[in-house]
């Protein structure tokens, strides 16, 4: 495959993770009490197609960087793109697992007692890597506008922000929680609709005909 046909493959394999992570989101917020299990079920099947394709997505990326002068950089935010996927899809895996062996409906403190780190700071220090990491390669080289390095060195500062939430305590109601609705859906919604645009941004356009280093 050639560097088009890669960015074409990567980027609506992001489009479409990107869309599918935006349609679970919301079936957090369905209920104010403890979901149904078809709820849980539901949504984290939307979830777990989502961060398959994000697997296609960050391969692409990383493959994409690895053309340029800049070969480490793009090894780093590959393999922290992929450590955030994986982390998030054993997490959602332990959710799922939780739902078919508790009563019907499950606890949603119950649910995410034992993966409330993997949703929050461990997800929020891999995304912030892979943030920073490629923020730096697209702004060394011409294989993405400008904005998307900008705008991903401050997706990086607002994971990092939320590293300490580890500190105020596991209730999803809580916005600044470990597993709070700020530190989970605020803050992977917002990535999400990053991955959108820069998923829309390599489906549409051209590899550069040059790199600069």
């Amino acid at each position: 495959m050639d560097a088009n046909a890669i960015r074409r493959t990567a980027g609506i394999a992001g489009l479409v993770a990107a869309v599918l992570t935006l349609i679970e989101l919301p079936l957090y917020f369905v209920y104010d009490g403890p979901p149904p299990d078809s709820n849980v079920l539901t949504r984290s099947l939307f979830g777990l197609a989502g961060l398959t394709l994000l697997v296609v997505f960050m391969t692409g990326l990383g493959y994409l960087l690895k053309q340029t002068a800049y070969e480490w950089v793009g090894t780093v935010a590959a393999t922290a793109g992929l450590m955030w996927v994986t982390v998030a899809l054993v997490s959602t895996g332990l959710e799922v697992g939780a739902v078919i062996e508790a009563p019907d409906p499950i606890d949603p403190t119950i649910a995410v007692s034992g993966t409330y780190i993997l949703y929050g700071t461990i997800s929020r220090l891999l995304e912030a890597l892979f943030f920073v990491t490629l923020g730096f390669g697209v702004m060394r080289t011409a294989l993405l506008p400008r904005w998307v390095g900008r705008s991903a060195w401050v997706l990086a500062l607002i994971n990092l922000a939320f590293v300490p939430s580890l500190f105020f305590g596991n209730t999803p109601a809580d916005f600044y929680a470990a597993n709070g609705w700020g530190t989970t859906a605020t803050v992977g919604g917002i990535t999400m609709l990053w991955i959108l645009a820069v998923g829309g941004t390599l489906a549409f356009t051209r590899a550069p005909s040059a790199q600069p280093a």
